[in-house]
Order: C-alpha cells, then structure tokens, then sequence
C-alpha cells in the first residue's frame, strides 16, 4: 500500500513516568529533526505532521515543481541539501516523493507526542474552559503550527482551503473521525466560544490562515512553562488599575450608582448569568474611572478587554471578541469578578457586521451577552454604533455626560490642594474635558520632585494638565476670564423696559424662567446673565453658535440637546449667545437641516425646567413660533444719559480719579448710543494706551461711538 493512502494512528501518550521523544533511526531523520526555530530544536511531532502534510495529504505535489522546490530552506531542511548543493543534479519529483515517503515512515514508527508543557497546559486550559479530548488535540496541533515554519510551510501546499478541506485536513494529520472534528471547529464549538481558537469558517485560506489564536504570543507562551493564566493572558485580558476616585466623586450620577452597585453586588454573589451595563459618553468624562470606583466598592477583581498588543499596536476588533470571549470562559469559575470591554465602537463596526455574516455575528453576540458568565461593563465614546436591537441587550445602560464644574474642582482640590491655589483651581475646572485621569497623573508626576523644583509648583502642574489636554486635541484651559463681571458692573446701569434687579428676584423664587434679552451690542445682555447667576448661586452655562454648529448632519441638533441636558444636570443657568442662529425664521430656511436645528431648538425650550437667556442682536430674524416658547422679552438700549454719567463717575473713582470735570461728563451724557460695552472696550485700550485724564477717556468714549455711527464694527465686550 502506498504511504500516501495510508494513515498512521498517534499512539495514546503514556503516564507522564514514561513519556519520552524516540531517537530517531536515521541520519536522514536526525538532520531533519535538528532543524531550529529560534534556539529551539524541531520537535519530532510537528516534523511527524508536516512530513504526514506532504505525503498522505499530497502536499508534496505542491512542495516540488517543474522548475526544483518550492521552498529551499524547507527542502534542505527535510534532508534535500546535498540536492540543492548540486548544481548538475535534477530534481524529480517523483525521487523527492519516495525519500518524503521514507522520512515519513520512520517518523511515524517513533513515539512522538506533543512537549509535556504544551500537553499539561492545554489541559489545565481544557479543564477551565471544558475542552473535549478532541479540542485539545486540536488545540495542541494549532499552537505547534503557529510555533514551528516547517509545520506552517507544509501546511501552505495544501493550498487554499474551505471549511470542508480544512476538517478534512485536521482529521488526517490528528487522525481523529471527521464527524468529530466538524463538530469541535463548528462556530459554537467551545473552541471557538473560548476565544481561544479563531475559525475563518467563511473564507478560503491557508491551513495556519484558517486557524488562528487568540494573541500572537500565545503559542510561545503554552510552550515555554507552565500555565500562569495573567502572563497568557497578558495581550489580551489586563488587571484593571486601582481606583483614584469615590462614589463621592459621582455624586451627579447618583441615579445610576445607586442601582447600580446593589445589582452588580448581587450578581456576583449569585453567579447570574448575562449582566451587562453600558456606559457611553464622549472621551474624558471618567468611563473607565467609573468602573474602577465600582470594583473597588464591590471588593472585586476586575480586568480590562486590551486595545494594544505588548508593542504598543492596536489589537484588531476580531482579537479583541477572542479575547473577551476567552476571558468569559476562563474567568467564568471565579467568583468575584468584573469584565470592562472599553471602546466597543471598534467593534460594532466591524465589517463581520456589515457583511453577509452579519445576522450570524449580531445573533452571536446577542447570545453572548445573554449567557456571559462573568458580569461585564461595555464602554463606548459613541452608542450610534449600537442599533436599538443591540441596546436593548444592556440591563443598566447610562449615558457619562460632561462632569459638573464642581465634580471637576472637588477632584483638582482631592488630587493638587497642597500645589494649586483657590484661583487656579477654579480656573481649571472651567475646562469641561478636564479628565480626572489626566488630574491624578500630572499631579502625582509634579508631587514626586517637588522637593527639588526651582519654582512653586502650582504653574508647572498646569502647564502639564494643559499640555495633555492639547495633545488629547481638547479645548485648552481657559485664562482669565474675559467675560467676567467688571468691578463696577450694576445692574442700575442698564437701560431696560424692566427693573432688571427686580426681575432677577423673580426668577430666583421662581426657580425656572425663559427670557429672551434682545437689544443693540453691548448694551449689557451676556453681564446681566452672568450677575443673575452669581445672584442666584448657580453656575452658568454658556454656549454660542460655534459650540453647536457641526458640518456633519444631525450633530447640530445633538449638541443643541447636550448643552440643555449638561445645564439640567448642573442646575445652570443657560445662556444661549446669539440665539438667532439657532432660531431663525423657518420661512427663510434654504436648507433642511436649518428648519430641524430650528426645531430642536424649540422642543429643547419648551421642555427644559431651568433658568433660559438667550440673547441676540438681531430679534426680527427669530422664528414667531420662538417669541411664544419665551416667558419674556426684554430690550436693552443705549444709555440713559444720568446712567451714563453715574458709571463715568464709577469708572473715574476705579482709574484713581477724584472726579470730573462738568463740561467733561456733559460730553457723556450727550452721546447717544453709549453702551457698556464701550466702557469695556475703552479700558482695555488702556493696557496698552494709558488713560491719563477723565477727558481723554470721554474722547476714547466717544471714539467708540462714532465708530458705530460710521456703520463700521462695534464694539466688543458686555454682549
């Protein structure tokens, strides 16, 4: 019988007293087998199974061609050298198919299994994850395949295979039944529900394409010592880093907490099956701190889903789902453990999701998560990339909006207090994207040689936090700032319909109010919002066309929605600048997506509980159906001539003036469209132009003025 028709049995292996390599009989096979990977010898079994590749599976056919080998290093390291080092020899395919033949024969005579640790280890694996006998094998064939070129090589001539070949394949050289193979490499086999065995089931590829593991170290590793699970593990699953925060410090997202520790706490105490909790939010508003802060109120152990390789490169998303499923598997008998699959996007998009496998793919992982032994956070920047279907998968799904300004300086003052002053705390925390990672490191790195800086080291720890930020391509950290309340600022000095001071005692019993402040620029209506909100004792929120108008589609309206949402959560007041960008006449819209930020817009007023000022310069573009959603209308116009000349007073008494002359103030009162805005403008002129005298700063004044009466720009300041 031909040696290419027959199949050899793979012994049972022994008691370990008694497993041993046979020496192989001949020189042929001695060289052979002394071929290196690395400074590792070639072990006689992936030399059984490659030679068992070339010759009963006719690999042979495609290892020698008309033209000599297909692969040199392979064939001199078959024995073919003396061949290759013989320039007069030819190369005859069918004096090639004998000597495989004999190199084959001898092989299989010996007793050859696979190295003790890799056996030991793919059974302490298969024990955790309840391998069968015919995954192990299996298994085992793969790490040696991804472990050893010649077996990688030889696999290569069988060509380009599909599922059928491949099963067809893998019996032959495991010589195990077919039936049972199909079976372990099927998609819901434990083979591939572990994670650790990925299977191209759709694709034609090469025998080791078609395999593939879960890291690319994790064939050296089952083969290098006995199993250590964290060290296997370490490309794909990472402990999780300690908590720098508290719940304390979630205090605005008490809603979800409060659920949702008592329900993770029971999870783990009963072993439910299928819990998941979504978390998303845009980068920095402390997702992944979040988990860490319930991990170590729950006592728990926690690992993280890893996006990079021990390289430092990106994981693919197909890896990463191998990973998380290999962690479900092996963490499934420990008791006390959380799972956090961060930036899941990357895996939602996949093309597995938008191919022809994508019912199978959805339906994979919605089954997934119905049955996930180990309680697992998911953590997404963006929840578009979840269809509904997919959401409602989650048991507990929480949106990580913007922290509050004072969540933001309660963590600068826990983490910096001893290095930042009160001022510079505050300033800080007006930077929205502040992360409290990027607060607890740069501090943590200032504080470990503060002994030896040559300066205090407040500044540095913000030129570190604002360096990050700028990196990260955030906003960078706001100065001083330029709309804050002059020291004169009165509300006596604006020139309204309504006792202004009276109306902010309104609002403040009430507690909610929608007001439209409409008027000329710089007649006072940015200063009004910001003086109500100190009066009230609430932050205030700002936002202005350029925080709200994005060029993609629909993200106008989402931002429109988040500042209303974010002002909610603060309990701000909400300042609207330039609102006739947002509520323009309908009638005049050119474009569809101007009528929808329109009507956003309008949804978002008629629904919001909080203190509402939107303020514009240019009332008779707004939408009609807009004045109705406003509780008031409130102009403001130039200067009375008395309030005029009283804050020229306030301002002579500020700039180190005993007073006036009349002719002087006269001149004040005498300019028609006078605003505060000029009085703003007019100081900070004299940064840069000192202000000798209160005449020359009534001709700066009316230098403003005039400017306006030229119909050129006007001035900039209390808007």
């Amino acid at each position: 019988m031909s040696l290419f028709a027959s199949t050899i049995s793979w012994p049972a292996r022994p008691p370990a007293s008694l497993a041993g390599i046979g020496l192989m009989a001949s020189k042929e096979m001695d060289m052979a087998r002394r071929f290196r990977t690395g400074t590792q010898e070639r072990h006689p079994v992936s030399l059984l199974w490659a030679l068992k590749i070339l010759t009963v599976l006719g690999g042979h056919k495609k290892f020698v061609t008309r033209y000599g080998f297909e692969d040199d290093d392979v064939a001199r390291e078959l024995g073919f050298g003396e061949l290759l080092d013989n320039e007069d020899a030819v190369i005859q395919s069918k004096q090639v198919r004998l000597k495989l033949d004999r190199l084959y024969e001898q092989a299989a005579r010996e007793t050859a299994y696979v190295p003790d640790v890799l056996s030991e280890n793919v059974r302490h694996l298969g024990g955790q994850v309840g391998l069968s006998e015919v995954d192990m094998r299996i298994l085992e064939f793969v790490v040696m395949m991804h472990s050893d070129d010649l077996l990688a090589a030889a696999g290569g001539y069988l060509g380009d295979m599909d599922m059928r070949s491949l099963v067809h394949a893998i019996a032959v050289i495991l010589d195990l039944p077919e039936a049972q193979v199909a079976a372990a490499l099927q998609p819901r086999g434990l083979l591939a529900q572990s994670g650790l065995l990925t299977i191209d089931k759709l694709g034609r590829n090469s025998l080791k394409s078609k395999l593939d593991l879960i890291s690319h170290g994790f064939a050296e590793l089952m083969l290098f010592a006995p199993l250590d699970m964290s060290i296997l593990m370490r490309e794909a699953i990472t402990p999780s880093s300690a908590a720098s925060l508290t719940l304390d410090d979630y205090a605005h997202l008490s809603s979800f907490t409060q659920i949702a520790h008592p329900y993770l706490q029971r999870a783990l105490q009963t072993g439910r099956t299928g819990v998941n909790v979504l978390l998303y939010g845009p980068p920095g508003t402390g997702k992944s701190e979040l988990t860490r802060v319930l991990a170590k109120e729950l006592g728990c152990r926690m690992y993280e889903v890893s996006c990079e390789d021990e390289d430092g490169d990106p994981l693919s998303g197909k890896r990463r789902l191998n990973a998380f499923r290999a962690a479900q598997c092996l963490f499934a008998k420990q008791q006390n453990t959380l799972l956090v699959f961060d930036e899941i996007e990357d895996i939602f998009r996949l093309e597995l999701f938008h191919s022809r496998a994508a019912a199978d793919s959805k339906g994979w992982v919605s089954r997934m998560m119905e049955h996930n032994a180990v309680p697992t956070i998911w953590l997404s920047n963006d929840v578009e990339c979840l269809d509904a279907a997919m959401v409602r998968r989650f048991d507990l799904v929480q949106e990580m909006p913007v922290p509050p300004r004072s969540v933001r300086e309660g963590i600068l003052r826990d983490a910096a207090a001893d290095m930042l002053d009160d001022g510079a705390i505050k300033r800080l925390s007006q930077a929205e994207q502040l992360s409290p990672a990027v607060v607890t490191r740069s501090a943590a790195v200032v504080r470990s040689v503060q002994d030896v800086l040559p300066q205090a080291p407040g500044p540095l720890l913000e030129t570190l936090i604002a360096n990050t930020m700028v990196a990260q391509g955030l906003k960078r950290i706001p100065g001083q700032d330029p709309g804050a309340l002059p020291q004169v600022y009165d509300p006596a000095f604006i020139h309204a319909d309504t006792d202004m001071a009276e109306l902010a005692a309104g609002i403040r019993h009430a507690g909610s109010a929608r007001i439209c402040l409409y008027g000329a620029p710089g007649t006072g209506k940015t200063a009004f919002a910001r003086w109500l909100a100190e009066q009230i004792e609430a932050p205030l929120c700002v936002r202005r066309s350029s925080d709200i108008f994005s060029k993609w589609l629909g993200e106008s309206e989402k931002n429109i929605a988040r500042a209303f949402a974010q002002a909610t959560q603060e309990k701000a007041v909400l300042l609207l600048d330039e609102v006739d960008s947002f509520l323009a006449d309908r009638r005049g819209a050119k474009q569809r997506w101007e009528t929808a930020v329109t009507n956003e817009m309008l949804t978002q007023m008629e629904a919001y509980p909080g203190i509402f000022i939107a303020s514009t310069n240019l009332m008779d573009n707004l939408d009609e159906a807009s004045l109705r959603r406003f509780d008031l209308k409130v102009e403001l116009r130039y200067l009375r001539p008395q309030q005029a000349r009283n804050l020229f007073l306030r301002y002579c008494t500020v700039l180190g003036w005993e007073g006036a002359e009349q002719a002087c103030l006269q001149s004040v009162e005498a300019l028609k469209n006078l605003a505060l805005g000029d009085f703003a403008a007019v100081l900070r002129q004299s940064k840069f132009r000192p202000l000798k005298t209160p005449e020359e700063f009534a001709q700066a004044l009316q230098a403003e003025c005039m400017v306006k009466q030229g119909g050129r720009a006007g001035a900039m300041g209390f808007l």
